[in-house]
């Protein structure tokens, strides 16, 4: 793939919500970026002009070490060969993973033999999302844009309890050891606050006391730029950095980029304009989601449509007739002006989350929910877009929309507008889909308060002030 000369970075994500969250950062400091579903062709780089950064919207955040690897190895073959100087392995920010399913430690261990870098940045702190790390340990608002209570992780209410990846271990090092045999070092959050010269020092002896991986610790927002100069400095086109973490390596390098005056954030972001009626399709069965759904449907704005996954599950058959009676009850509502949330559980505790478990494992289907959930709901809101004027789809759930978004037939997302920290709305290119030209908005299980799903339809961005 031929070199482009203005990038500056190009990520891969372990999942579509995560992969529009570090968009809607580089976005934000003000570089112009694409997010796609596959790494992209020249042929494609070519139709969307000015691009100083890109990244592609994975899967293996739901994907087994050696599916990971198969994925990994040609996607990061890719981004590297495309002459930015940064290329970011881009992870939720709660870290979550295990070593059989969504293995950051494979995904280090596979970019180790591609990069061959002197070390791999690990930056999961993003205290814009309330998200901090202090001494290693890793800390989580519940909800993010929202003012819930702060947790460590491992007593977090809704990542100590994921049905996939629970989380039971808040040391990110001693989490990271179960997956990889490589070392990890800590900037810790006394070196990081150090000044410039002295912090860089810490580093380099952190490097060459043989760690591998280097943690950064971070809890305030004005830590990020100084973190993004630390990782800038050993970072160019020919040998570029690899790094892994949350959203935290956009915020860290593009606050840096900023103060080093290679980016001029925009002054001001539209706010979305309402879209009503609005359609939601949610694969999540995080608690956050599911308080979302319920006041949703309590305040009367939205009507719930209950996909039955363990009959999809288990009647192969009959799934493409099942996801079609929920694609013409959602049309019928929306056409009548009614707002729609088609979900495949509401809470962890939905009896259809147990009960599809089952009916895949009776069957000896080996997919994974993650991949039956996500292309149902993306069939569904294909559908609903090609029979309705909806202007507007709102997909929830990280584990799932990857999935949703490949079924939905999109090629690409560019931001477009601001409306909860993690969660833009963007601009979606999906050539010969009728989802092509609208709005979507990719949403994590854990964003959002409580009436996510209200703005979303009103077009009430939290984000009034962006560039602070």
């Amino acid at each position: 793939m031929a070199s482009q000369g203005n990038l500056l970075l190009a990520y891969y994500g372990d999942d579509f919500t995560g992969s529009t969250d570090a968009l809607e950062f580089l976005s934000r400091a003000g570089a112009k970026t694409a997010l796609f579903i596959e790494p992209p062709t020249p042929e494609q780089l070519a139709r969307y002009e000015g691009l100083q950064a890109i990244g592609v919207a994975g899967m293996t955040r739901a994907m087994a070490p050696a599916e990971m690897e198969q994925a990994l190895v040609p996607a990061f073959t890719a981004l590297r060969a495309l002459g930015a100087p940064h290329v970011h392995y881009k992870v939720c920010s709660t870290f979550d993973s295990s070593p059989t399913i969504g293995s950051i430690g494979k995904a280090i261990d596979v970019a180790a033999e591609i990069f061959k870098a002197a070390f791999v940045p690990l930056l999961v702190a993003a205290p814009a999302l309330g998200r901090y790390c202090a001494f290693g340990n890793l800390f989580a608002r519940m909800g993010i844009g929202s003012k819930g209570t702060i947790h460590r992780l491992d007593r977090h209410p809704s990542m100590s309890k994921h049905p996939t990846t629970p989380a039971d271990e808040s040391d990110l090092r001693l989490h990271l050891s179960r997956q990889t045999a490589k070392s990890t070092g800590l900037m810790d959050i006394l070196q990081v606050v150090l000044p410039a010269e002295e912090a860089a020092e810490a580093l380099r002896k952190t490097i060459v006391s043989g760690s591998e991986v280097v943690l950064f610790d971070a809890i305030y927002e004005n830590q990020m730029a100084g973190i993004g100069r630390l990782l800038d400095a050993y970072a160019n086109p020919e040998q570029p950095l690899f790094s892994v973490g949350s959203s935290g390596i956009e915020m860290a390098l593009g606050n840096f980029w900023k103060e080093a005056g290679l980016l001029e954030a925009p002054k001001s972001w539209p706010n979305p304009e309402v879209a009503e009626p609005l359609l939601v399709v949610s694969g999540s069965c995080s608690p956050v989601t599911s308080g979302q759904i319920e006041w949703a449907v309590s305040e009367g704005e939205f009507i719930e449509i209950k996909l039955d996954t363990a009959a999809i599950a288990r009647q192969a058959d009959a799934a493409a007739a099942i996801m079609a009676g929920c694609a013409e009850e959602a049309i019928a509502a929306i056409n009548q002006g009614k707002s729609v949330i088609v979900h495949t559980s509401c809470g962890a505790d939905d009896a259809r989350i147990a009960e599809t478990k089952k009916a895949l494992a009776e069957t000896g289907n080996k997919s994974q929910t993650a991949q039956l959930y996500g292309t149902a709901l993306g069939q569904i809101a294909r559908e609903v877009a090609a029979h309705t004027a909806v202007k507007r789809v709102v997909v929830a759930g990280g584990d799932t929309s990857s999935y949703a978004a490949r079924a939905m037939g999109i090629e690409a997302v560019e931001m477009v507008a601001p409306l909860s920290p993690g969660a833009p709305i963007c601009k979606a290119f999906a050539p010969g889909s009728p989802v092509d030209g609208l709005q979507v908005n990719f949403k994590g299980g854990q964003v959002g308060a409580p009436d996510y799903f209200g703005m979303a339809s009103q077009g009430k961005s939290t984000l009034n002030i962006l560039n602070t």
